[in-house]
């Protein structure tokens, strides 16, 4: 697992996500930007696999064909299972239509991941401060 990283920024439901860092779909394909693009990567038995759907299989079984493995924290890199669910492809649409990336505080309030970021920077800026 040397390909994955624990994220403690993003969480989900008091969960870290598992960030991989190994190879990805990449940005985009062709001229144009893809929504299929930055999904993780891996060679599994000489084929190119998506590493979330590996993942899902793996904990939870068979994912049959009608359906997708959606993420549930928003954050495409994110390989943890608890935070994968097998959806409908109309279903995962409409989530990611309906929802914003997200991270989920330890007190259980969702809030963008721009804010998140925005809050981290502030604490650290103070940590520095106060080292001074």
């Amino acid at each position: 697992m040397k390909r994955v990283e624990v994220s403690t920024s993003l969480s989900f439901h008091g969960e870290p996500c598992w960030i991989w860092t190994g190879r990805t779909s990449g940005e985009n394909k062709g001229n144009r930007a893809t929504r299929g693009g930055g999904y993780p990567r891996m060679d599994l038995n000489g084929h190119t696999v998506a590493v979330h759907i590996v993942m899902y299989t793996h904990y939870f079984g068979y994912v049959p064909g009608k359906m997708t493995i959606d993420h549930e924290c928003r954050s495409r890199l994110c390989v943890n299972p608890n935070h994968l669910s097998m959806v409908s492809h109309k279903e995962n649409q409409r989530r990611r239509d309906g929802k914003k990336p997200h991270a989920l505080t330890e007190y259980g309030v969702i809030i963008d991941v721009s804010d998140a970021l925005a809050i981290r920077a502030k604490f650290k800026a103070e940590e520095i401060r106060k080292a001074a």
